[in-house]
């Protein structure tokens, strides 16, 4: 009996680090979960994350985390950490919802309150996840022995609030060495493919009120300047490189039709691969809100937004999360994860064509995204690499009522603990290669070729904590 238990002992002392990190994934999987319901139930816009961001924060200080909150201005953005010394590596965690996309966990459309918020980009199972993976790195570092730090980022108004830029400024990422980073998705993926740079804003019209019927000569429309400014835009699509998008609402045309409006506002968002050629891009648009204030014989102030930078891929870290999410593996549907599935991608109006949860695709394809995140101004600082789980019915894309249904059931929470133990896997993989670590940072500097972190986000500037309200 003595020496059966000896030999036990010694093949679990043999037990490759990867299926014990995943055992620690595996044991606490149904309480983040149920955080990420939770997040889920109670949706909030960013910078107004204050039950969200306490959430996770308490659920970290539980696990053995020193949590410092209220960083770089941000009251709902947060850092935790386990560890010291070298090397540390982080994940990222977001926890906003987006305007409008309430929804039921139901496959047809049932706003739970109509035109509020709703996670549509399943961003409650984003923070939870990374936050599982930390729990679960800390205590298979402690098993261990393993030295360095493991640290998790709490960053508040991914969704145009730029979180992660009011961090960079602040220095909070200057001594990180690697960053793991996920996002939801309707396919379990790693690939070096990149983001759009996108650079948005406000463009506000002072005019001159009158009577639109009994004075109109006298009035200066604020709504003409607007009006004129997208024509101009318009015209402007053509002549733009394919890839470019240019996406805008106007949230201020008057008060009312017999009013010569005296203030019109539009939000503008434009996206581009590559920043560089975004600016160029810019720089004509501004020229078409000037030339709507000219015509108009208004006034044209512009006020900055969002300004997110494309992703620069890194081929050591895309190396590391592809092995890990192969020994992740991916997940079946239940019977009854397949009925809600199938009856929600009636609502989708086309053919689906991902490969579904139980499939895992790594490879080095590169590539740009549809979709832009302040994940890519990290990228320009610090070694990072990201990759997509299965949390969406297959089919759904982010930014839907659909994708808000996703992120609420147990399809949502099956692929949140993919992503959790790809992460905890490559983790503890860098953990145990220091010579990882610094393939990474050879890697970053080839792809970096000199060049430099850029933002319009000024260094000194504060987040703009009431942008999603306005």
């Amino acid at each position: 009996m003595l020496n059966r238990l000896a030999l036990l002992f010694a093949a679990a002392s043999l037990l490759p680090a990867a299926d014990s990190v995943l055992d620690h994934v595996s044991a606490h999987a149904d309480r983040f979960g149920a955080l990420s319901r939770q997040i889920w139930e109670s949706p909030e816009l960013g910078f107004h994350e204050t039950k969200s961001s306490a959430l996770l924060q308490q659920e970290l200080k539980a696990n053995g985390f020193d949590v410092r909150a209220n960083v770089a201005g941000m009251s709902t953005g947060f850092v935790a950490s386990y560890g010291s010394g070298k090397p540390v590596i982080a994940l990222m965690g977001e926890f906003d919802a987006l305007p409008g996309l309430s929804q039921k966990e139901s496959p047809v459309i049932d706003p739970v309150v109509a035109g509020a918020p709703g996670h549509g980009c399943g961003h409650n199972l984003l923070g939870s996840a990374s936050a599982l993976a930390a729990v679960a790195i800390k205590e298979e570092m402690q098993a261990r022995g393993l030295k360095g730090t493991i640290r998790y980022y709490g960053t508040p108004a991914e969704e145009g609030g730029g979180g992660k830029i009011y961090m960079l400024h602040a220095g909070l990422f200057k001594d990180v060495d690697a960053v793991l980073a996920w996002h939801p998705g309707d396919s379990n993926r790693v690939n070096m493919a990149s983001l759009l740079a996108n650079n948005g804003g406000h463009f506000k019209f002072y005019g001159v009120a009158s009577h639109a019927a009994a004075g109109p000569e006298r009035g200066r429309s604020a709504l003409d300047g607007v009006m004129i400014m997208l024509n101009a835009v318009e015209f402007l699509r053509e002549h733009v490189p394919q890839e470019t998008r240019i996406h805008y609402i106007i949230t201020n045309g008057g008060s009312a039709p017999n009013i010569v409006p005296a203030y019109a506002e539009v939000n503008l968002v434009a996206r581009n691969p590559d920043a560089q050629v975004l600016n160029g891009i810019w720089e004509r648009i501004m020229d078409c809100a000037r030339a709507g204030a000219l015509a108009s014989g208004t006034r044209m102030e512009f006020e900055q937004g969002t300004n997110y930078s494309n992703v620069l891929p890194n081929d050591t870290l895309n190396d590391v999360l592809g092995r890990a999410m192969q020994k992740s593996g991916g997940y079946q549907l239940t019977a009854e994860e397949k009925k809600f599935a199938a009856e929600l991608q009636k609502t989708l109006g086309g053919p689906v064509r991902s490969p579904g949860p139980d499939r895992v695709t790594t490879e080095k394809t590169e590539g740009v995204g549809s979709a832009s995140s302040d994940a890519g101004d990290v990228s320009w600082v610090v070694p990072t690499a990201q990759f997509t789980a299965a949390t969406f019915v297959p089919g759904v894309g982010a930014h839907t009522w659909q994708a808000a249904a996703s992120a609420g059931s147990s399809i949502g929470r099956k692929g949140m603990v993919v992503a959790a133990r790809t992460m905890a896997l490559g983790a503890i993989e860098l953990f145990e290669n220091p010579s990882e670590v610094a393939a990474a940072k050879d890697s970053f500097q080839t792809r970096l070729a000199g060049r430099k972190w850029t933002t319009r986000i000024p260094a000194d500037g504060k987040p703009p904590l009431d942008y999603a309200t306005k």
